[in-house]
């Protein structure tokens, strides 16, 4: 017997080319909820989520996130939703606590049939006078600092790519 979970952790990918289709509102909630479920320091609860569906918007933080490489390209990969992670920076944990939301929906978005992949640069977008707008339109405090994008949506590949094998001593054991 097979665990669903173990599986589901197993064979998720970092997808980087998506079809413009906006996922169901109900797959999304769901996999924000996921992230607010995720383990945090001292049960703080650092972490904020910013989920953005709005196509305006989402282009606008796409290009904040380009600049940032001095690119014209799509950091977001054409994926028609972005889930960013912020994190209060007064609380010792924040970064740890913010990455453990970006990966519980990195793999509820698998677990909900979609594609997903961790981009950068969230913290440099706000800190950019642009992206710290946006935060105060939100009423969003300065005292966050960014953590990751988590772009979600329907995969433009046919064939999600399997798991490489794991490296040799990813484990030491001491019995």
């Amino acid at each position: 017997m097979t665990n669903k979970f173990i599986t589901n952790l197993k064979m998720r990918r970092s997808i980087r080319a998506y079809k413009e289709e906006m996922p169901p509102r109900d797959s999304i909630e769901r996999i924000i909820e996921a992230g607010t479920y995720a383990p945090n320091g001292l049960g703080k609860q650092s972490a904020i989520i910013i989920a953005v569906t709005n196509k305006e918007i989402r282009d606008k933080m796409s290009r904040l996130n380009a600049a940032i490489l001095g690119s014209s390209a799509d950091p977001f990969y054409g994926a028609p939703v972005v889930l960013t992670v912020l994190a209060d920076k007064s609380v010792p944990t924040y970064v740890y606590d913010g990455s453990l939301v970006m990966g519980n929906m990195l793999n509820a978005a698998h677990s909900e049939g979609l594609g997903a992949c961790w981009i950068h640069r969230a913290k440099e977008m706000f800190e950019r006078e642009e992206g710290k707008e946006l935060l105060k339109s939100l009423d969003i405090s300065d005292d966050y600092e960014g953590i990751g994008n988590c772009i979600i949506g329907y995969s433009s590949d046919e064939e999600l790519p399997y798991p490489r094998p794991r490296k040799k001593n990813y484990v030491y054991r001491i019995d």
